[in-house]
């Protein structure tokens, strides 16, 4: 969530960035001016009051022991008046706060200086690629064509309908495999393992950004819980509406959850394999971090998602996303995208975000500075990584002409040494 204040400050440029990352409803920034000019005024009429009653206040025993009845009667009424004048005053000046407030849930983040500038995703700039795409003596396969029985779709929409997997076999083992292979990698990396709800409360999804601008691709429960659409959601949350000591930070955090979205938006995409699933498995990092370090954290995030690809031995080059393409948190975005040879494209594998104070401000992340005094934290948050896509990177890279998948030599140790699995 900005801040009014900044907004109030900066509105051309806070204008500027969310017309550069396509936001339409600029008419919503001039409404927030109106509405805080709104609130100013009627606290400074609130004051006003009170400094009037307070007045009148010390004049009333004088007049209570030397006025006439007419005067004493005249000032208790004038007093009540002003008393209840005062009163209202609280429910308007609520009733604007809680129109701002609506708004500001409703405004994205503005965009990093350095982010590059475009309309949509074809103007991300590619920053930096690793390894060498594989090559083949046979015609590679799509996942899908690779993996008969393994992904388990059918029986997958027996249980629960489209766009759901049951894992079985092989298939499923490397599933264990990549996601204690990811969890591994963050510990290493510095990442403190959580294991958090993945039902979480109305509040935890607004805190974190999710509501009210994505509630139609959440799946909700009767009694208004969410499942999380990423562990973001949890981690964020953990230290909702406190003040951590400035000598515990950075925080730095990891999660392997199941996710879960509807995917409102992508109606015909990816319907085949497991690119796109209702519920999805994802090893999450997010760090909450003073302001002046969240570059460096951010480029360090960066570089752990980076390390699991590489100890795949998986080609992927690195996006910064321009300032079109960013999602609603963000300030500033590097997407992982691997190489898959089946589909003969890059996809994306891993997002890693910082959205500087916005996220913070929504949760009441802060800390102390060296006055004491409480400031917002920086939150960032990155995919350390997908494991689905992660597991179809693999199948399509080691894929060999009989059906069979080769194990990646980090992935060995997690399959009891197996050299290779069976689709």
């Amino acid at each position: 969530m900005l801040d009014i204040k900044f907004i109030e400050n900066n509105v051309d440029a806070v204008k500027e960035a969310l017309k550069n990352r396509n936001f339409a409803e600029l008419h919503l920034i001039d409404e927030l001016i109106s509405l805080n000019t709104k609130r100013k005024n009627l606290l400074t009429e609130s004051e006003n009051k009170r400094a009037q009653q307070k007045a009148r206040s010390k004049e009333m025993p004088l007049v209570m022991r030397n006025g006439t009845p007419e005067e004493k009667e005249a000032i208790k009424q004038e007093l009540k008046q002003l008393s209840d004048e005062g009163k209202n005053f609280g429910p308007l000046v609520k009733k604007v706060e809680d129109e701002i407030n609506e708004i500001l849930m409703n405004i994205p983040n503005v965009v990093s200086e350095n982010a590059p500038v475009g309309a949509n995703e074809t103007e991300n700039v590619v920053t930096r690629s690793w390894g060498e795409k594989p090559s083949f003596d046979f015609e590679p396969q799509n996942h899908w064509d690779i993996v008969k029985e393994g992904f388990g779709l059918e029986r997958g929409v027996k249980l629960s309908g489209a766009r759901f997997s049951c894992y079985s076999g092989d298939i499923a083992k490397l599933e264990r495999a990549v996601i204690n292979y990811m969890l591994d990698t963050a510990d290493k990396n510095g990442y403190n393992e959580i294991v958090p709800p993945v039902l979480v409360s109305r509040e935890s999804m607004t805190a974190s950004g999710q509501l009210p601008k994505f509630e139609d691709d959440a799946f909700k429960t009767t009694d208004d819980m969410f499942l999380i659409p990423t562990a973001e959601v949890s981690l964020v949350n953990l230290h909702r509406e406190e003040i951590v000591e400035q000598k515990n930070l950075p925080l730095r955090y990891s999660a392997y959850t199941p996710c879960f979205r509807k995917e409102a938006g992508s109606y015909g995409k990816d319907t085949r394999g497991i690119i796109r699933l209702h519920q999805f498995h994802k090893v999450e990092l997010v760090v909450l971090a003073k302001p002046e370090n969240s570059t460096a954290e951010h480029e360090r995030m960066v570089n752990s998602a980076e390390d699991i690809l590489k100890g795949l031995n998986l080609h992927y080059q690195v996006l910064d996303l321009c300032t079109g393409d960013l999602g609603f948190n963000a300030l500033r975005t590097f997407d992982l995208e691997v190489w898959l040879p089946g589909q003969n494209a890059y996809r994306e594998i891993s997002s890693v975000s910082t959205t500087g104070g916005f996220q913070a401000r929504r949760a009441s992340l802060r800390f102390r500075d060296e006055g004491g005094k409480p400031q917002f934290l920086h939150a960032l948050n990155g995919s350390g990584m997908a494991v689905d896509r992660t597991m179809v990177a693999i199948i399509e890279n080691y894929q060999n002409s009989d059906g069979t998948v080769t194990v990646p030599e980090v992935l060995k140790p997690y399959l009891g040494g197996r050299e290779v699995l069976n689709s």
